[in-house]
């Protein structure tokens, strides 16, 4: 094999990578948790935080 050979192997390999990756983000599984990430920002200052420090404020 010559490295054009390995250059097309690579693309290939990498596409198919690409179509996996956007048929996982696109999935219905993911949906929910695609969802709940999203809200994050605009939920409050308490709400994904735990009791790091150890203080009770």
């Amino acid at each position: 094999m010559d490295l054009n050979d390995w250059r097309s192997l690579v693309t290939v390999i990498s596409f198919a990578s690409f179509l996996g990756i956007l048929a996982w983000a696109w999935s219905r599984k993911q949906q929910q948790g695609f969802n709940d990430a999203a809200q994050l920002p605009f939920m409050g200052e308490d709400a994904g935080q735990s009791n790091i420090g150890g203080t009770n404020e």
